[in-house]
């Protein structure tokens, strides 16, 4: 069996120039921020996205922190108030997270924000990430780098014990400052507490609230809201009526399709922009074809029952 540690290589010039050029590729990268390490993909390239969803075997699309290197690239993807740019000023770079509505034509992969019209962006203030943030020239979306449902992890040996193979390379920044995620805030409720605290929060807005039981929940780390299409979606179709729009699926054709060859990472990075395609189109109803339920399939199953619910 392959040491997992060899994949990790120590945070210096060589090791941030391959990590620059896996991510230019498509590849995932473990990265360290002053939160957790995370599991990093360009944005902007919805396969690259749809890998971090396989490796981490994520059972459902939920939306993921999109990390930007400064407040001016946080501006181009996302409408910025005063409140919010009162505290990015307070806090960026660090562990805090604001979830703002996404800038059209911002280039976001639609995997990023499930959908939504928001979108959760940072600017962590760790030399590892904002060195490969300055090296790609990209947003990268980061969630923790471990398997869904694990420990989140503050050093390599982590990553690679919950990962293995599906860290092709693990940036070795030391053990993280904070080792807990950031905090999440929407206007003024925090959605997921974390290092910036309410107090501090309080001490820059005035008044803010925690999220309460039971509410909807547009943001990462959280049982997410997704896009959902306005139609009747109607699941496992080998072909369409005549009042239905067809997503296909490998063997299945359609009006659309997921991926004609029938890879599933193909599949998952497609999926939402075929699901507002569909629902933009003139048919009243939905059909999506079979998808196997394996690998990222699981994901992309559990996505598709929500929507037609």
């Amino acid at each position: 069996m392959a040491d997992p540690n060899a994949r990790i290589r120590r945070y210096g010039p060589a090791a941030l120039a391959e990590a620059a050029a896996r991510i230019a590729r498509g590849d995932l990268v473990a990265v360290p921020t002053e939160t957790v390490y995370g599991l990093a993909a360009d944005a902007t390239d919805a396969e690259a996205v749809a890998r971090i969803y396989a490796a981490k075997g994520r059972p459902s699309f939920n939306p993921l922190i999109v990390h930007v290197l400064d407040r001016a690239a946080a501006e181009a993807l996302a409408v910025f108030d005063d409140r919010a740019r009162a505290l990015a000023a307070a806090f960026w770079p660090g562990p805090l997270t604001l979830v703002l509505p996404l800038r059209e034509g911002a280039g976001i992969a639609p995997l990023v924000t499930a959908g939504l019209s928001t979108i959760a962006l940072r600017v962590p203030a760790h030399r590892a990430m904002r060195g490969l943030l300055e090296a790609t020239g990209r947003p990268l979306a980061a969630p923790s780098a471990n398997r869904s449902n694990g420990v989140s992890p503050t050093r390599a040996e982590h990553v690679a014990a919950s990962l293995g193979d599906a860290a092709p390379l693990i940036l070795d920044g030391g053990a993280c400052p904070a080792g807990v995620e950031s905090t999440i805030v929407a206007g003024r409720t925090i959605l997921r507490p974390g290092p910036v605290t309410a107090a501090m929060i309080a001490g820059v807005i005035g008044g803010v609230e925690l999220r309460r039981e039971g509410e909807a929940i547009t943001a990462p780390g959280q049982l997410a809201t997704h896009y959902a299409p306005g139609k009747p979606l109607r699941l496992a179709a080998v072909r369409a009526e005549p009042d239905e729009w067809l997503i296909g699926f490998g063997a299945v054709a359609g009006d659309d399709t997921l991926s004609v060859s029938g890879d599933l990472v193909e599949a998952a990075a497609r999926l939402f922009d075929a699901l507002h395609r569909a629902d933009a189109s003139a048919k009243p109803r939905i059909a999506v074809a079979p998808v196997p339920e394996e690998g990222i399939g699981v994901a992309i199953n559990d996505r598709l029952r929500r929507a037609a619910h």
